[in-house]
């Protein structure tokens, strides 16, 4: 366990428990705990997960500004995805890995191509659909963590599987939380 590793896990620790209470400064949080775990996946040779970050990066940035000015100056609501096109997002995931993950295993030493390429790509589909506040990214974000933790634990992250594994709870408090605000709605 690394210093910053320790440090990327609070910093998230923090940006996912505020992203369940529907608080904007998850973002900047997020953005702090991005660039540390780009510097420990990049440690570990999980190549995707780098990509991620990046992306964590930039999105971040565009999700703080996206809640805090939402649709014209009005905070944006939280909302619901049609099962047609939230099934054609999941299907372009998926597709989507697996050319990532072919990428990985040709052309790098990526320890888990495949698996990284998952989580990366059902990632960027729950942080966008986190950013649009679409109540789907809760589930999206159970799936991630079930399959980062087992990933991270075997290239010795525990701390770090140990805190998806936390990601995972957090997630269904998220849901919770997020179908009461729709609800009221």
């Amino acid at each position: 366990m690394s210093l910053p590793e320790i440090a990327a896990c609070l910093a998230y620790a923090i940006s996912v428990w505020l992203a369940a209470r529907n608080n904007a400064h998850t973002w900047w949080t997020g953005l702090i705990g991005s660039v540390l775990y780009g510097w420990v996946f990049w440690s570990v040779q999980l190549y995707a997960d780098v990509t991620l970050q990046l992306f964590f990066i930039t999105t971040s940035i565009t999700g703080w500004w996206h809640w805090l000015k939402g649709n014209q100056g009005e905070v944006l609501p939280i909302r619901r995805t049609r099962p047609g096109h939230f099934l054609l997002l999941l299907t372009s995931a998926v597709v989507v890995a697996g050319g990532y993950g072919l990428l990985l295993h040709t052309f790098t030493n990526a320890w888990a191509p495949w698996l990284d390429s998952l989580i990366l790509t059902f990632s960027v589909l729950a942080q966008f659909m986190l950013m649009g506040r679409r109540i789907e990214n809760w589930y999206i974000w159970l799936a991630v963590n079930t399959l980062a933790v087992p990933l991270y634990a075997a290239r010795g992250l525990n701390l770090t599987a140990c805190l998806y594994l936390v990601f995972w709870f957090n997630a269904w408090h998220g849901l919770y939380h997020w179908r009461k605000e729709l609800r009221e709605i």
